[in-house]
């Protein structure tokens, strides 16, 4: 097989790059005469780590080292089910000389296990617990890319996006926390050709299922018994978790029960109206409709009136974001942003907050200058268009990409609007004799 990248000259853009990843794998795969075509999820993983500037002789990472690895596995989410992970996956692994892994939500590995020999191959390209295996860092894997769509997937040989990795197939399922539904890492099995096969999926897929079956019956139901959760970063519909129950709420409940949970003393009508409507036409009649079905979807007894207040504290993903950022904890603040704040949302008060905690959160991360948490942002849909994160992902991490992404950026914000271009070129009327 000719090597993809000896046809792509130095600067080449992504989409050239995934052309000739393109026709490298038909040409890889072809049976006959008929080439196999690329799957969807694979070309547009090519395409992602292309944008992140992944070149074909990278290398991960090692960022948790020993002690520091050690205490962060001690408190991860996925610690307790572990010995689930060993029981259901170990003996495959050891047996197929396949190896285990399991990663954060971050694409790092957490913990790899299994066949000795097969552990001392895979040391070589540094798939080692520590080590950074997330799509922006290493291209298309099956761990990285698990967590970075959300859903299973299986790698085969050529399909992996650096070259030392190609001679591996690995299939992994991302692991969902049971109360919030957030990814909290992917289970992973990587080995030779033995793994591909589809049922490889489907048994990781099962694996993944049964944590977090298992993560359930050891959660408490929220951050304290009894305490009330409100979910509404990344979605327009928040989704309150309370008493065992999830309530997904309407986009103008949730706006409400955002702004209620951040002043426990209440809010008069008045202050509601002004916090919701831009609209000086809406009434009160309007609110108090909005209210009395939102007491009669949380039930009887959580929401008063005169003011307008919750009867019980309410712990939401909003208010953890800034107590982590008060702290100073900026990884601990970037995982768990999970998106804009009601990004849908067009009341004043909730486009007020949504703004406030973004721009604290990306400037924390601007000063931090961790080029794995920057590229983590700027890889992001509310990240993409990031100038100033841009800016700081270059200075620490200055690949051909990341360079390319931030002149495209810049000159998309130097260019004049469309009207200018237009007003420019338009011929200015005869002047009457």
């Amino acid at each position: 097989m000719t090597d993809p990248w000896v046809a792509l000259e130095p600067g080449a853009d992504a989409a050239e790059r995934v052309r000739v990843l393109r026709r490298a794998h038909e040409t890889f795969t072809e049976v006959g005469t008929v080439p196999k075509p690329v799957r969807a999820v694979v070309a547009d993983s090519w395409r992602r780590s292309a944008r992140a500037g992944v070149g074909p002789d990278g290398v991960a990472s090692v960022e948790l080292a020993d002690g520091e690895l050690g205490a962060y596995r001690a408190e991860h989410p996925l610690a307790p089910v572990m010995p689930l992970f060993r029981e259901l996956l170990g003996t495959f692994a050891a047996d197929g000389e396949h190896l285990l892994a399991v990663c954060d939500a971050h694409g790092r590995l957490l913990w790899v296990e299994g066949h000795a020999t097969t552990r001392r191959r895979a040391g070589l390209m540094n798939f080692v617990p520590g080590a950074r295996w997330a799509e922006t860092a290493v291209g298309t894997n099956a761990p990285g890319t698990a967590v970075a769509v959300d859903r299973p997937v299986q790698v085969f040989a050529a399909e992996h996006f650096i070259r030392q990795v190609q001679p591996w197939t690995c299939a992994a399922a991302p692991v969902h926390d049971p109360r919030t539904g957030r990814v909290l890492g992917a289970v992973d099995i990587t080995g030779g050709d033995g793994l591909a096969h589809p049922h490889s999926l489907g048994f990781v897929q099962a694996v993944a299922r049964a944590a977090e079956s298992h993560l359930a019956l050891l959660a408490p139901p929220g951050p304290a018994a009894g305490t009330p959760e409100l979910i509404a970063l990344g979605r327009d519909e928040a989704q309150l978790l309370m008493g065992g129950r999830r309530i997904r709420l309407s986009r103008r409940h949730s706006e409400i029960l955002v702004l209620l949970a951040r002043h426990p003393e209440g809010l008069t009508g008045d202050e509601l109206l002004c916090a919701l409507y831009e609209d000086e036409s809406v009434t009160p009649v309007t609110l108090r409709a909005e209210l009395a079905r939102l007491r009669r979807t949380l039930g009887p007894g959580l929401l008063a009136s005169r003011p307008y207040r919750l009867t019980v504290p309410v712990e939401s993903d909003v208010a953890a974001v800034e107590r982590r950022l008060e702290t100073g904890a900026v990884t601990a603040a970037a995982t768990a942003y999970c998106g804009p704040l009601l990004p849908g949302s067009q009341a004043p008060a909730v486009v007020r907050l949504r703004r406030r905690l973004a721009d604290s959160l990306r400037t924390a991360l601007i000063a931090r200058r961790d080029p794995d948490l920057l590229a983590d942002w700027a890889h992001t849909p509310w990240g993409e268009d990031d100038l100033d994160v841009w800016r700081a992902l270059a200075a620490v991490r200055p690949t051909a990409g990341v360079r390319s992404r931030l002149a495209a950026l810049e000159s998309e914000l130097s260019a004049p609007p469309v009207w200018e271009h237009r007003a420019a070129h338009r011929r200015p009327p005869a002047r009457a004799t």
